[in-house]
């Protein structure tokens, strides 16, 4: 398979390379820098500054720490993740929606820090979660807080990249009529204060799916040099793999991710499934 992309520049970042510490209750990998892991290579790309790919033993978690001016989300790929914060009162237990804090997989939870943002994240059950947090530079700061909880179709997964994160509708120029009514791009979508939309797929064993740069045309900002990281978490003990743009360099095995840049809104991507299990890929798109 030739490439499609041929101006594309793809560079993988590799498991072993990226930051890792395992503190016993939490086990954890750093794609950039990030508390006590520093390389001054990775700092960000785009919009994206985090993604640490993190395993928390029951009864363990992150007590309860502030955040300000980033969008945080967590993607939860196995096990429970319990979010309690300084705006749900402790014990208040939703459903779908802003309320909704009891996580399990196929659930994404999201965070305008903004002003300024208290909670924690713990791990309220007997058995390890395993889950992805992502953090995105928001296109202002002293946003008002918000939190938003959804779960995406594992089926839909299974089809095709399923969209999980957009840009709020109105940009940096927003009302507050917009910011109220929380409503993204892409429907059936997040909302996130950035040029980044989020997707998510679990391709099978031999087959490709296909990934349209910019989420699509009149989804994003910047529609010249976007900067895409495909991600590979490692969840089905090695045996997944996936090539990307058909180069046979950039094989992807689980914990590894790739930096692909120098692509245009409309460029589509490839992604292909070539080891022996289903790979589940997070896409992260940014300008």
């Amino acid at each position: 398979m030739s490439k499609a992309l041929s101006h594309a520049k793809i560079v993988p970042r590799r498991s072993a390379d990226r930051g890792h510490a395992n503190h016993g209750w939490l086990n954890t990998y750093h794609t950039f820098s990030f508390a006590n892991y520093y390389d001054p290579r990775y700092q960000n790309f785009g919009s994206l500054r985090v993604l640490n790919e993190d395993r928390v033993d029951g009864g363990s978690g992150f007590p309860t720490h502030p955040h300000r001016d980033a969008e945080i989300f967590s993607y939860i790929l196995s096990g429970e993740l319990t979010h309690r914060d300084s705006m749900i009162k402790k014990g208040a237990e939703g459903s779908q929606g802003d309320d909704f804090y009891r996580m399990k997989r196929g659930d994404v939870q999201f965070t305008t820090g903004g002003s300024g943002i208290a909670h924690s994240e713990q791990n309220e059950s007997n058995e390890q979660v395993h889950f992805l947090q992502i953090w995105a530079l928001p296109w202002s700061r002293g946003l008002t807080p918000r939190y938003h909880t959804k779960t995406f179709s594992e089926d839909a997964k299974r089809q095709a990249f399923l969209p999980i994160l957009s840009p709020l509708k109105g940009g940096k120029a927003a009302t507050p009529a917009q910011e109220k009514a929380a409503e993204a791009v892409l429907p059936d979508t997040i909302p996130i204060h950035a040029d980044l939309v989020m997707a998510a797929g679990i391709i099978p064993v031999d087959k490709r799916f296909k990934w349209t740069v910019g989420g699509g045309e009149g989804v994003v900002g910047k529609t010249k040099g976007r900067h895409v990281y495909v991600h590979l978490p490692m969840t089905k003990g090695g045996s997944s793999k996936v090539r990307i743009d058909g180069r046979e360099e950039v094989v992807l095995s689980e914990g590894d991710g790739a930096f692909i840049s120098e692509v245009n809104v409309g460029d589509v991507l490839s992604v292909e499934s070539v080891g022996e299990a289903e790979a589940e890929v997070v896409v992260l798109d940014s300008d």
